[in-house]
Parts: C-alpha cells; structure tokens; sequence
C-alpha cells in the first residue's frame, strides 16, 4: 500500500505523462522501451496519446504496467467521483503502517488548517487528504479481512 502523498492528475494526457515520467525516473525506462515493453511497433503512438488523450482501453493496463504506475486509473476513477483503494492481504498491520498512518493523518490535519486559512496549495491538500481516505480504507478492510485472510499464493507479489 502506498502511503505517501500524491499528486492527482487532471487530465488524460496529464495520466498518461504521470506515468511516463515515473518510468523515467523510478525505473529509467524510455518511451522507446515502454512500447516494445507494450508490443507496441513504434513509441509515436504512446506520444499521440499524451497529445491528445486518447489511449485505447485494452492498453491502459499495459502501459501502466510497463511505466510501474498507475495514474490513468487513478484519473480515471477519481473523474467519476470515486476513490481507489489497494486490496490488503488481511496481514497485521505492523508499526510502521500505524506510524505512517499517524503521519499522514497530522500532515493532512496541518494542510487542511493552513489550506482553510489561505496557507496552503489546494492541489497538495487534496493530495493528503486522498491519501489519508485511501489509508482508512485500505486499514478497514483490511482489518475485515483478518477473519478470513487469503492465501499466499504469489509471496512477493503486491501489484
């Protein structure tokens, strides 16, 4: 579960180049790469996308898997009103998820104050406080799940 801040794209193509940059930087992995990672023929298609924003739906989870992110989902979700949450694997939680939830909870507190007092960027505000819902959420189910916890099938595995 990631449990860091993050900023919301606003657009299709903002998704799309989120996710490019995030390929680049977190995986250095270039355009030319994330198309050949997409059985794609050429990288002028994945650019026709960021330009227009209009990407097929059978390769929106391609691209997001070939990038490691998934912020066209993200989009996509939240531009119909609708927050997206990481299945948890009924584990315990431990320390340090409680800790980082604390965290979150007091970063997105004192955003919020300094936000309403005219302090703090909007777009950094909404940011924490998505991620503090996504962390309730991910805690509440995953706390439901405990009862009847999954088997490990793929250890390792948290896509």
């Amino acid at each position: 579960m990631s449990h860091r801040a993050r900023i919301q794209p606003k657009s299709l193509p903002q998704a799309i180049e989120m996710c490019l940059e995030h390929a680049l930087t977190k995986q250095n992995r270039s355009v030319d790469q994330i198309a050949e990672l997409m059985g794609l023929s050429n990288k002028w298609s994945i650019y026709k996308w960021v330009s227009n924003g209009r990407i097929p739906t059978i390769l929106i989870r391609p691209l997001e898997h070939a990038c490691g992110a998934q912020y066209v989902t993200e989009y996509l979700a939240a531009s119909a009103n609708k927050l997206l949450v990481d299945l948890p694997r009924g584990l315990k939680a431990t320390e340090g998820d409680i800790n980082r939830l604390q965290g979150n909870f007091a970063t997105a507190l004192g955003l919020l104050i300094r936000c309403y007092d005219g302090d703090a960027d909007v777009e950094e505000t909404l940011g924490a406080l998505n991620t503090v819902l996504r962390s309730l959420a991910w805690h509440d189910k995953n706390v439901r799940k405990m009862a009847t916890p999954e088997l490990d099938i793929f250890p390792g595995d948290d896509s």
